[in-house]
């Protein structure tokens, strides 16, 4: 594919973004297309490399190799390469609803297993996949489907995230009626409030939702399924319901202080500056402003990392990041073998947000925080920590060791809680009777059915906190199985 001879003639190039100085006076998109004529030489990059590997997606001790929904990336590639840009988007569109979600917010694991990332830079698919989507829009290539017939058979489903919306969109295209319910007042779920705009601005959403509004999907929102609807008036309306509720019980700290005035939990941060910014520019002075402050975020991961870059678009005095585990090394190590996506150290958007403006990496690595101190208003005033040690135990288990001597106070007056998820809530779960198992709704990757008859789960609510390719992957086999469901059981 591509050039035979081009992975060793073109270097990899990097996508264009605005310097981290001016991205953070807004909240656009920090990441823009490379040219044409570079996206083509980029494709020719791609090797004939017999096994595409890129594509195969599995899991590998938990991590993804490969992309999850099996875009045939060497093929896009190809025609990329050659120019022909409106065929390579038809051939992405055969296996991915939303390359425009995927290619701006995916961390990419078809690139951790390009054959070529094994002694180089890996091919740049994530920016071909994003330029290919949307020179689609641009040149109104991407048009609405209307389906020709209808099968009189109506879906619901529950949640607007990536899972709901490919459900949706897939079933809507084989016949079938969808009304798609949403608690929140926009659509999208976690990609419209718990993305932030910079890394995916919400009109790329609200296009993609316009669209299969067009095609004949209805979306109700401001609906909580249990409150305004309860479940067993959904299960009468229609032949069949789908639960991709997501898994956002978000996990709190069970620390001393932790009540706090001033400490919040994460999605809650970035959910209310998201909806301030959409509604009103932030005049209405409903989001959660830092400017001035100290900030600290309590996790590791990327959620923490969107409260790093959201903190100091808001101006705000200090902002530092704990995490538990030591710094990830900078190439491959020898527990992470290709194909499988390796953990490596890397400058990401916000953090090389913030060395620009403070001068340092905000990341702090093997640290506990002990406990958070508040003042005689209750308002949080500093964080006390101590460093650990991550050792090896002679059971072949890792443990964490506190380091005596290494107590530290930090100034703080917000502190962003970001460590993970639980699984569902469980109120909804309930209602309709499903089971549960470690918090996830139980349902068969053989057929995504509950044990409630024509009740099914997909996405995160099923396989807990994941990346959203895995989403649009469940969403587009749950449709399989609610079609085959509606069309031999239903009738029989």
């Amino acid at each position: 594919m591509g050039k035979p001879t081009g992975f060793m003639e073109f270097k990899r190039e990097k996508t264009k973004e605005q310097p981290p100085l001016e991205r953070i006076s807004n909240w656009n998109e920090y990441a823009a297309r490379l040219s044409d004529e570079s996206l083509q030489t980029q494709g020719a990059r791609c090797m004939d490399c017999g096994t595409p590997f890129c594509h195969m997606g599995i899991e590998i001790r938990g991590a993804a190799a490969g992309c999850p929904i099996q875009n045939v990336i060497p093929e896009w590639n190809d025609l990329v390469y050659k120019g022909q840009w409106k065929e390579a988007l038809d051939r992405l569109h055969m296996t991915n609803n939303f390359p425009e979600f995927t290619g701006r917010v995916c961390p990419a694991p078809c690139e951790s297993s390009c054959t070529l990332a094994i002694t180089d830079p890996a091919v740049a698919i994530k920016s071909i996949e994003r330029s290919i989507i949307d020179k689609g829009f641009e040149n109104n290539w991407i048009v609405p489907r209307i389906p020709q017939n209808r099968t009189g058979k109506k879906i619901a489903v529950v949640g607007s995230g990536p899972a709901g919306l490919a459900a949706a969109d897939q079933l809507n295209q084989l016949g079938h009626s969808v009304t798609v319910y949403e608690r929140a007042d926009r659509p999208g779920g976690l990609l419209m409030y718990g993305i932030p705009n910079m890394k995916l601005e919400k009109d790329v959403i609200e296009r993609r939702v316009n669209l299969l509004r067009q095609e004949g999907v209805d979306f109700v929102l401001n609906t909580e399924i249990g409150k305004d609807i309860t479940a067993d008036d959904l299960k009468a309306q229609f032949d069949a319901v789908i639960l991709c509720i997501g898994a956002q019980k978000q996990r709190v700290l069970h620390l001393e202080g932790s009540e706090s005035k001033g400490v919040h939990l994460a999605m809650d941060y970035l959910t209310g500056v998201t909806q301030s910014l959409l509604d009103s520019n932030f005049k209405d002075g409903k989001a959660i402003d830092v400017k001035g402050k100290d900030v600290i975020v309590i996790g590791g991961g990327d959620t923490g990392a969107d409260c790093v870059a959201t903190a100091i678009r808001q101006n705000c005095r200090s902002v530092y990041q704990f995490g538990k585990h030591p710094q990830a090394e900078k190439t491959r190590t020898e527990d992470t073998p290709w194909p499988q996506e390796p953990n490596l150290y890397k400058l990401d958007y916000a953090y090389e947000e913030v060395a620009a403006v403070k001068g340092r990496d905000p990341r702090e690595y093997c640290i506990q925080t002990k406990k958070i101190v508040s003042d005689e208003n209750g308002n949080v005033k500093e964080l006390h920590t101590i460093q650990m040690e991550k050792i090896l135990g002679d059971d072949g288990f890792h443990y964490f060791k506190e380091l005596p001597g290494t107590e530290k106070v930090w100034p703080a007056q917000y502190v962003f809680v970001a460590i993970g998820f639980e699984g569902v809530e469980k109120p909804l779960p309930e209602q309709f009777g499903v089971n549960l198992v470690s918090n996830r709704i139980q349902a068969s990757i053989k057929d995504y059915e509950t044990n409630v008859p024509g009740v099914f789960a997909a996405g995160d609510a099923r396989r807990g906190q994941s990346l959203v390719v895995w989403a649009i992957k469940e969403g587009r086999a749950v449709a399989a199985s609610v079609h085959e469901y509606l069309t031999t059981t239903v009738n029989a």
